[in-house]
């Protein structure tokens, strides 16, 4: 079984910051990548930021140049730095990875249970 489990995320003041981490837990087999989601009241889910296994990332634009993913493949953990957060980052935060559990599998989406970042004006 396989488990993703984020830390907690916040309440945050219009220009402040907030890191999110998230670590993989289980019968993992290797995972291709990593990465945040994220839901508004009233929206999609969207993509935030996506980090592969050789580093490669990829952003939403509303959050190019103050959000950075990274990654740490040792500890099946992504990071997510969050700064000059805004009052429309405010949403759950879901972690997702896709991986595999058993080899030759081919790599399904797995995602964590969410958490609240709630940014005040």
């Amino acid at each position: 079984q396989v488990q993703l489990v984020e830390s907690e995320g916040g309440l945050v003041q219009a220009g402040g910051s907030l890191r999110l981490s998230c670590t993989a837990s289980g019968s993992i087999v290797r995972i291709a990548s990593m990465g945040w989601y994220r839901q508004a009241p009233g929206n999609q889910r969207e993509k935030v930021a996506v980090i592969n296994n050789s580093g490669i990332t990829d952003y939403a634009d509303s959050v190019k140049g103050r959000f950075t993913i990274s990654r740490d493949n040792a500890k099946n953990t992504v990071y997510l730095q969050m700064n000059s957060l805004k009052p429309e980052d405010t949403a759950v935060y879901y972690c997702y990875a896709l991986l595999a559990i058993r080899m030759y599998d081919v790599v399904t989406p797995y995602w964590g249970q969410g958490t609240q970042v709630t940014v005040s004006s």
